[in-house]
Formats: C-alpha cells, structure tokens, sequence
C-alpha cells in the first residue's frame, strides 16, 4: 500500500502594498496665479508702456459716453420756450417787470413815439456782450450788466460799456384766453430792423 505524502502549500506571500497618490499642491498654482495678476498689474500700471494704455482706453470710452450723451439728450430738462405773462392791462407804463426773468424774460411797458401809443414786449436777459444776465435799475431806469458794466436803456438799446448791439426781443402776442404768451422760439434784433415786426410787441 502506497503511502500517501501530505504536502502542504506555503502561503502567499503578502501583496505589496501600493502607497496613495499624492495630491496636488495647490498652493503652488494659487502663488503662481498670484504672480501672474501682479506682473500684469505692473505692466499696466507701473511701465510707460501700460500707463499709456490705460490713458488711452479711459479717453476712448470718455469719448465714447460723451457722444452717446451727445445723441440722446435730456430734452425733459428743457423749459418751456412758451409761457404766459397774464393780461395786458395789469401792466404799468414805464414800468420793467421781473417776475419772468427765471424764465429769461423781462415784460415792458413804454410809449413808443413811432407807433403812436404804449406797446409792450419781451426783452431777453441775456447781456448781447458776452452773454451775462443784467439786472433792472429803477432809480436809474437802465439795464445794467454785473459783468462787464454794459447798459440799456429800458427800450433795450445798448447806450454805455462794451455790449455791442441792443437787447433782443422774445415773440409776444395774445393767447386765446386774453392773456399775454411769450414765445422765445423767436427772436428780433433792432440792428436788423426787426423790432418793427408785429410779433416783436403788441399794442397796450
């Protein structure tokens, strides 16, 4: 009878063990982005080179706003270029009133030789010199510019200082209702002949 060997098998060696992955740094990448915004915001701010960029981009969109500005403006702001003054007959002769001068305006009364009676109008407040607004002297019965010392008279004919022509004149006429309405779409100047226009007075 044959005998029979027991053989036993040696264990497997124990597998390697494999070790874990190293994970990214990123602290490396963080500084190296951080390197890169800080040599761009040298370049741009700290070279010449950069500077004029940044100067030339900023001109560009300035311009750029300011023609947008340009086409759409604030027409809303705007004043009215008609309003109403009231009736004819509260107005004095020889008397310059200012209540409309906010809206550019001064309402005179004052006897005209030429057409044979009072008439009134609207002067403008604007100094035909280099544009300041005067202001009514009573006593005196003159315009008198604060800015460069220029006069009228209360017709609005320049007589002292540089102003080179006489104050002009808004349309005038009579609304529907009996009031008085300026309208300042339109403008007469005496050196041209307009004052004699219907529409630069109306008879009192």
């Amino acid at each position: 009878m044959a005998e029979t060997t027991n053989v036993t098998e040696a264990p497997a060696p124990p597998a390697a063990k494999t070790a874990p992955a190293k994970p990214a740094a990123p602290a490396k990448a963080t500084a190296k982005g951080g390197k890169d915004r800080r040599g761009f915001l040298y370049v741009m701010f700290c070279t010449w080179f950069g500077i004029a960029w940044t100067a030339f981009t900023a001109t560009m969109i300035g311009m750029t706003l300011g023609t947008i500005r340009f086409l759409y403006p604030n027409v809303l702001s705007e004043p009215p270029s008609k309003f109403k003054v009231g009736p004819p007959d509260q107005y004095e002769p020889e008397k310059v009133v200012e209540r409309f001068k906010p809206q550019g305006a001064w309402i005179v009364r004052h006897k005209d030789d030429d057409l044979g009676g009072d008439i009134i109008y609207a002067l403008s407040t604007t100094c035909t010199h280099l544009g300041c607004t005067p202001n009514w002297w009573d006593k005196e019965q003159k315009f008198k510019c604060p800015c460069h010392g220029s006069g009228f008279k209360i017709t609005g004919v320049n007589f002292e200082g540089p102003a080179p022509r006489p104050l002009e004149r808004w349309a005038i006429g009579i609304a529907d209702d009996g009031q008085i309405i300026v309208d300042k779409s339109k403008k007469f100047q005496k050196e041209l002949g307009q004052w004699s226009d219907p529409e630069s007075f109306i008879k009192a």
